[in-house]
């Protein structure tokens, strides 16, 4: 930092009353924090100190200059304590974002018992289903499903998570069931916030475009449509276990089922990632280690 050097070794010889009580303040030679000081005066163009043999007094420029400069070393000194700190524990604030499904009802509690345990974390937690922009609206972290495309960010895995297509059972008495990926364009496709559907034929990943009358980036609007028998969509497990379960939904085409995607959370590239963002990175990640992918009941007949 420009002139750093030689401001603190000013203010600490106006502050100890001479150069050599200055360089023992400082751990170094006199003759140094005179050069310093000297230093100091030809770049601002002034003097700053009247030396004697006995004692200093300062100019007029000097009263000015230490009455700006004498808290700097202090604030320097509290701010490296304060970096220090954050790099010793969780602290701060922190903003992150999640699907609003996913997020109320699996991340928003995790989160919340984090924070009792951590409780100096400032968390900012917003749900939406738009996909923001972490550099342009400042977010510490995203949980994001599916594949990771932007290269400008890095990802963590969290969990598997699968999509099935489903359909009630009052809508398949009613208009049967697809038995191949052609006959989708046959039937009253529900769709979410994606055109496009995900499946797996003869091992290759194959997006099937669909088309409807009924479309919401809402899962559980989407979700209920599907109950009330207004079509057939494609929804992750988390919004259809208990519905396959229950036997109110069954899955369709499991012989075109993509295996599991990922969870993942998300993240700005940072040579040095902060406590906080990497305490809360291992205790989602903890919390989710034992979640074991649905499994879907047999396909309705």
């Amino acid at each position: 930092m420009k002139n750093w050097e030689a401001m603190e070794a000013f203010v600490e010889v106006v502050r100890q009353g001479s150069f050599s009580a200055a360089a023992i303040k400082l751990s170094v030679s006199a003759s140094h924090i005179s050069r310093l000081v000297t230093q100091l005066e030809s770049e601002l163009g002034c003097t700053l100190l009247f030396r004697t043999t006995r004692r200093i007094r300062l100019s007029e420029a000097g009263e000015l200059y230490y009455q700006h400069c004498r808290d700097l070393p202090a604030a320097l000194t509290s701010a490296e304590e304060v970096i220090s700190s954050l790099n010793q524990a969780p602290i701060g604030a922190f903003k992150m974002t999640c699907a609003t499904t996913f997020g109320e009802r699996y991340i928003a509690p995790v989160m919340n018992d984090f924070l009792t345990s951590h409780p100096k974390i400032e968390l900012d937690l917003h749900l939406t289903n738009r996909a923001v922009d972490l550099i342009e609206e400042n977010y510490d972290l995203a949980i994001r499903m599916g594949a990771m495309k932007d290269s400008s960010l890095l990802s963590r895995r969290l969990c598997d998570r699968k999509e099935f297509l489903c359909a009630s059972r009052e809508y398949i008495d009613q208009y049967g069931m697809p038995h191949t990926l052609s006959e989708l364009n046959k039937h009253q496709c529900l769709i979410g916030s994606k055109s496009h559907w995900l499946f797996q034929q003869n091992g290759q990943r194959k997006e099937v475009k669909v088309s409807s009358q009924w479309r919401s980036n809402s899962g559980l609007a989407l979700l209920d449509a599907v109950k009330k028998g207004l079509g057939i969509a494609q929804l992750p497990d988390y919004y259809v276990q208990e519905e396959f379960d229950s036997g109110r939904l069954v899955p369709l085409l499991s012989q075109y089922q993509y295996p599991y995607s990922g969870v993942w959370l998300v993240y700005p590239k940072v040579h040095h990632p902060s406590p906080k963002l990497k305490a809360i990175c291992d205790y989602l990640i903890a919390c989710f280690q034992d979640n074991a992918p649905f499994q879907p009941p047999q396909a309705y007949d």
